[in-house]
């Protein structure tokens, strides 16, 4: 069994010959990383931080949707995703990953993509994955959470990664896995990303309220719609990022971290949105997974047009007047009540149901999404305002098969 530093140096190493990692750890255990030679190269010149220019795909997205593994026995989860990934073929092969937890899987769209190319894929790896985990007797589902496994049941992934979590994280790395939706925009250049992220911190509560799809914990009735939410808050490194003063605070704030051993590389930061030099884009990250493509498509879309417009004009959120007591009690709020909560609005002193608070944002939205193609994703996300997911789930829950019941609609909803 290797030691933890031994697990972080493996792990470094691995990253870095991927190209997705340069100086994340030192490579002299015995320098002093904190206080390094005038000779030393500068943090903004870190290999990590250099910004992928977006060429003709800026504003494109990608999208990377954790879905669960199901044994349809019991609809318990099924912990063999390393056994899975190891079965998988063609273009599914490509497109998947093993996530921290064995009962996870990762899909992946190829970027860069329009909504509409990553609503086609979306569909095909779904249907690719459900047809390969017949023979091995699977399912899968999307969700936020699973409504009633145990964190005893549950067990972490092989790799180096997912050791290093464990021996990091301890036993909070054996909590109930969670599930989520990840969108990444490409923006042009580093300063419109800081501009972008910095705005996009006021939207982060009302994508979680629209997006919230998890309100069972342990077999239990919640009284969350998304109990994935403080569940997650266990990790270190998570929440709503704090507003930066440019892309060389962003930079130097993460090369201290990096440059003190914190974590290995910049991924470990779990924050609800996160800036991704190597890839050129804002990744957002606070939105519980969906059970179908249609719902993941429009809170993609939303996604999108919303980087796009802060990035460029804006829609007139001010980040020094959104304070962070107000967004924290927001996502406390999303998380709680989801589509039905009433948002706190800093700027008119007063609260607005997220029906309203939605309407407000799509319309300097939608001039974005007819430039961007993606109008017709937009509008559902009134759906998702007017039906929430949540309920959707306790309606099912009362059936006749309880919360297997649920589970088993879950999946054919996938």
């Amino acid at each position: 069994m290797r030691t933890r530093s031994e697990l972080a140096r493996a792990f470094a190493t691995g990253a870095r010959e991927r190209g997705e990692l340069a100086g994340a750890l030192a490579t002299d255990e015995d320098a002093d990383a904190a206080t390094p030679p005038p000779t030393e190269p500068s943090p903004y010149d870190q290999a990590w931080s250099r910004w992928a220019p977006a060429g003709d795909a800026a504003w494109t997205i990608g999208v990377e949707e954790e879905v669960m593994l199901l044994d349809p026995s019991g609809w318990s989860l099924a912990s063999r995703a390393d056994d899975v990934m190891s079965r998988l073929t063609g273009e599914l092969a490509s497109h998947a990953s093993t996530e921290t937890h064995g009962s996870a899987l990762e899909l992946r769209t190829d970027p860069p993509t329009t909504v509409a190319a990553g609503l086609a894929q979306l569909e095909e790896l779904r249907g690719d994955l459900a047809r390969e985990l017949e023979p091995l007797g699977m399912r899968a589902a999307g969700a936020g959470l699973h409504p009633f496994t145990l964190w005893q049941d549950t067990q972490i992934s092989d790799g180096d990664r997912y050791r290093f979590l464990y021996g990091s994280m301890r036993e909070l790395a054996r909590r109930e896995p969670t599930f989520a939706l990840h969108v990444h925009v490409a923006v042009p250049d580093p300063d419109s990303a800081v501009r972008a992220i910095n705005r996009m911190r006021s939207h982060l509560p009302l994508l979680l309220a629209l997006s919230a799809n998890s309100p069972f914990w342990q077999g239990r009735e919640t009284g969350l719609a998304s109990a994935r939410t403080p569940l997650f808050q266990a990790f270190p490194r998570v929440g709503i990022p704090r507003a930066f003063l440019d892309y060389d605070d962003y930079v130097g704030t993460i090369d201290l971290l990096l440059r003190c051993e914190a974590f290995p590389e910049p991924t470990f930061l779990w924050w609800d949105a996160r800036l991704q030099p190597r890839f050129g884009t804002i990744e957002v990250r606070i939105m519980d997974a969906q059970s179908t493509v249609a719902d993941s498509a429009a809170l993609t879309a939303l996604v999108q047009c919303l980087v796009r417009l802060e990035a460029t004009e804006g829609s007139g959120v001010d980040p020094r007047i959104d304070l962070p007591e107000v967004l924290d009690e927001n996502r406390f709020l999303a998380a709680r009540d989801g589509a039905e909560a009433s948002l706190i609005d800093a700027r008119r002193g007063c609260r607005t149901p997220v029906p309203e608070a939605l309407d407000a944002v799509l319309d300097p939205c939608m001039a974005h999404a007819e430039d961007l193609g993606c109008v017709e994703q937009l509008q559902w996300t009134r759906n998702l305002a007017a039906t929430p997911r949540p309920v959707r789930q306790l309606d099912l829950a009362r059936g006749p098969d309880k919360l297997p019941g649920l589970v088993e609609a879950l999946a054919a909803l996938f």
